[in-house]
Formats: C-alpha cells, sequence, structure tokens
C-alpha cells in the first residue's frame, strides 16, 4: 500500500522451536495474561463506569443531567475513536490503552460532587475528559481483544475479557447494596460508592502499563501476534473512513445500533421506576446473569467442528429473538408506568414482571457486544483491516450511545420513548445484518476466516 510502511519490533524472547512452537511460554507474556491485564482495565475503567450507570441515573436521583453528560462523552468518543488508529503509529498500542484510562476518574468524581454537593458544572467537563481518552481506550482494547489471541480461542478470551467489565458492574452492585439495602424509596445512592470507585478506576492507569507490546506476547501455537503501524496518519485515517463505507459495515451498522441504544435505556428505566436498594440488585443480578451467558456464548462460537455457517446463524437467530421478546415485555410496561407512575421496592406486588426484563436486557447487550466482536473478526481480511474495523465498531458504538443518552435526558423519550425507538431499531436492523452473516462460512465450503489467516501466518513465519 503506498505511503504506508509496516513497523517490525525486535523481541528477545525465547526462539521458536520444533513445529513453531515457543520452547517456553511464561505465564507473563502469554495470551491469558494479557487478556487478564486488558480485563482488569476494563474492569477499572469502562467497568465501573457501567456499574454507576447501572444503577440509574449514575446513582442520581433525575437521570436528565447524567444522560445529558453521557451524551457529550459519546460525541467526543467517536471522533477519538476515528483517530485512534493514527495515535497508536506514535504511542503504540499499549500507550493508547494507557492513555484511555486517565479520563474515567474525573467523570466519577463529578458524579461524587453532584451527589454529595449539588454541583452539576463537573459533570459535563468529567463527562468531556471521560469522551476524549475513553474512544482511545475503546478501539484499543478492542484491537487488542481480537489480535492477541489465538483464532481457535477467540471466542472464549473475548467472553472472558468482557467479563472483566461486567465485574464491575456486580461490585458496584454489591457495595451499593450494602450500603442502601434499608432504603426503599426513590433517591440517590450514599456519595461513599463513589469515593471507592475513583480510587479503582485511578488504579486502572497503573495497571495498563503491565500489558505486553504485542511482539511481547507468546501464543501457544508459536505464531506472531501480528498488529501493523502505518507511518502516515493521514493515510491511516482516509482507510478507515473507506473501511466504514464498504457494504459489509455499512449493513450491520443499524445492527450494532440497535444493541447499544439499549444501554440508556434500560438504565434510565432502572432510576425511573425503583427504589435505591433495588436499582442496587439489579446491577448486582442483572451482571451476574450477563457474564454467565455472554461465556456461554463465546464457548459455542468457538466450537469449531461445528460448521461456521451454523455457529453464526444460530447464535444470530437466537439473540434476535429473544431481544425482541424482551422490547416487547419493555414497551408494555413502560406503557403502563407512564399512566401509573409506580416506584417498585422487591417487597412490593409487580416487581418481578418489572425487574425482569431489565436483568434480560442488560443480557441481551452483553450477548450483542460479544458477538459484535465475532462479525467484525469474520468480515475482517487482515490484521491491518482489524485494527480500522474495532475502531469503527467501538466508534459507531459510541455514536449511537450519544443519540441514546441524549435523547433520553428528554422526560418524555426517557419515560416511554426510548423502548418505542429501540424496538423499532430492533426491527429494521434484522434483514440488513443477515445479509452480512448469512455468507459466513457458507462460500465453497471454506472454514473460518480466523483460521485462514492463521495458516497465512504460519507459512509466513516459517518462510
Amino acid at each position: 500500500m503506498a505511503g504506508v510502511t509496516e513497523v517490525q519490533e525486535t523481541t528477545s524472547e525465547p526462539p521458536l522451536g520444533v513445529e513453531g512452537k515457543p520452547a517456553q511460554v511464561k505465564w507473563s507474556r502469554s495470551v491469558f495474561y494479557n487478556a487478564t491485564i486488558l480485563g482488569l482495565c476494563s474492569f477499572a475503567a469502562p467497568g465501573l463506569w457501567g456499574a454507576m450507570n447501572s444503577l440509574g441515573a449514575g446513582g442520581g436521583q433525575s437521570p436528565y443531567l447524567v444522560n445529558t453528560g453521557n451524551a457529550l462523552t459519546f460525541c467526543l468518543m467517536v471522533i477519538s475513536c476515528w483517530l485512534t488508529s493514527g495515535i497508536v503509529r506514535y504511542i503504540g498500542i499499549k500507550g493508547a490503552l494507557f492513555i484511555g484510562t486517565i479520563g474515567y476518574a474525573p467523570y466519577s468524581a463529578g458524579l461524587y460532587l453532584n451527589n454529595r454537593y449539588g454541583v452539576e458544572w463537573l459533570v459535563i467537563v468529567g463527562a468531556a475528559f471521560c469522551g476524549i481518552s475513553a474512544g482511545v481506550f475503546w478501539a484499543a482494547e478492542a484491537a487488542i481483544a481480537i489480535a492477541y489471541p489465538e483464532p481457535h480461542n477467540r471466542g472464549r478470551m473475548v467472553a472472558y475479557w468482557l467479563t472483566w467489565t461486567r465485574i464491575g458492574q456486580i461490585l458496584g452492585g454489591a457495595v451499593n447494596l450494602g450500603l442502601n439495602v434499608d432504603r426503599n424509596q426513590a433517591g440517590k445512592v450514599s456519595y461513599t460508592v463513589y469515593i471507592i470507585f475513583i480510587a479503582l478506576q485511578a488504579s486502572g492507569t497503573l495497571v495498563a502499563l503491565l500489558l505486553n507490546r504485542p511482539s511481547q506476547v507468546q501464543r501457544p501455537n508459536g505464531t506472531p501476534v501480528q498488529l501493523t503501524i502505518f507511518d502516515n496518519p493521514w493515510q491511516e485515517i482516509k482507510a478507515t473512513t473507506k473501511t466504514f463505507l464498504t457494504k459489509k459495515f455499512l449493513f450491520i451498522v443499524i445492527w450494532i445500533g440497535q444493541g447499544v441504544y439499549a444501554e440508556a435505556v434500560f438504565f434510565t428505566y432502572n432510576a425511573l421506576w425503583f427504589s435505591v436498594r433495588a436499582r442496587a440488585l439489579g446491577s448486582f443480578l442483572s451482571g451476574i446473569v450477563a457474564v454467565i451467558c455472554g461465556n456461554l456464548l463465546g464457548l459455542w462460537l468457538d466450537q469449531h467442528h461445528i460448521p461456521l455457517r451454523r455457529r453464526s446463524r444460530s447464535a444470530f437467530a437466537v439473540i434476535m429473538t429473544l431481544q425482541g421478546a424482551w422490547w416487547l415485555w419493555l414497551a408494555i410496561n413502560v406503557t403502563e408506568f407512564r399512566r401509573t407512575q409506580p416506584i417498585f421496592d422487591w417487597s412490593d406486588p409487580g416487581f418481578g414482571r418489572a425487574f425482569g426484563v431489565f436483568v434480560f436486557l442488560v443480557l441481551g447487550f452483553q450477548l450483542n457486544y460479544n458477538f459484535s466482536y465475532f462479525i467484525i473478526d469474520q468480515i475482517s481480511s487482515g490484521p491491518q483491516e482489524t485494527i480500522r474495523l474495532a475502531a469503527l465498531l467501538r466508534g459507531t458504538q459510541s455514536a449511537w450511545q450519544a443519540v441514546s443518552y441524549g435523547l433520553n435526558a428528554i422526560p418524555i423519550i426517557a419515560s416511554v420513548g426510548g423502548p418505542y425507538i429501540n424496538f423499532g431499531l430492533w426491527g429494521v436492523s434484522i434483514i440488513p445484518a443477515w445479509l452480512v452473516i448469512k455468507d459466513f462460512g457458507a462460500s465453497d465450503g471454506k472454514d473460518d476466516v480466523e483460521n485462514r489467516v492463521e495458516d497465512q501466518a504460519e507459512e509466513l513465519r516459517k518462510d
């Protein structure tokens, strides 16, 4: 490609042994180690961000200010995601991950001051800091999660990494439940929760320094991690834009939207219609359910003895069918709640019907998230495009979430409009996404794209 140079990193790691396998894989250089470090960063940064939002309104009494701040965060993330591949040229993937963790603690500090003293300006400023850094973090972590694992373990490693994000939500819910277990009315959570979160988020910046560079990673099969670095960031930005305009990516844009638009919808639902302790319980239980089912999906997608065509189509069918059922359930609930204006506690009649759909929607969000990385991996033609597609995926997710949080700052959208819009997005997204997924494993009996890439890498290594 004209104007582009691939930078090869040198390493002092042990040489490859017989049949391309390392003589010994150090745990501190292993894929699992790096997936754990990436997971810990995700736990400290977006995981605890999600923990606060899973409490509804960032733990506040009213969702509107926090939804406005989150809309700003995701607007800025669209830009920073788009620029990430160029940024990596100068600071590397490890540096990008480090920089990406910095903005989360100021966001939490803004929520703390608003919760305790009613200060509003730092919520917006903190959201801006978070948006600038988080876009870099999102794109970098996605590229690492897809590129570092061996292809046949990629589904499980992606699920393992995303598990840490949900552990943040589970821990946040558990802490908040313990502090607010006697609060059976609407309101805001204890400000002590924010102090704990700020300290944990600040630690994520130091954890990022423990990640290995791509050249240092040792896979059990001896194949190298291939992450390409480009000389000219402007050429990379143009290449990323060109990738966005491909048919396969454009066809999944609405599908990506229906999956992530949901976050603002169900977190706002949690804030509007439940007591403080019920919100904390929802954060805790939904995180556990999402972790279990997300890992089961990853396990299914890694069953390479089952044809790719069957794995991809069945996963898509199950996810979309369940998602449609849950949106119908939520639409019925919010239509009724807008008329009756209830506040549900776990001791109230009707709590199960109101609460259950929240848990299932968080589960659906996790399944859509996991499956989106599988799709990106399948439509990618190589390591360079994987980096671009990862940035585009996270940038597109950010754009949809900016719209979602922005609209859910409007009371009528927050109460009933959000679920209706998301239900419509679900319906519109099915056919375009199917036109992409139906081709996985369907052409000339070819094996998985990721296995072909691994074979090519093995040939290059032997040469």
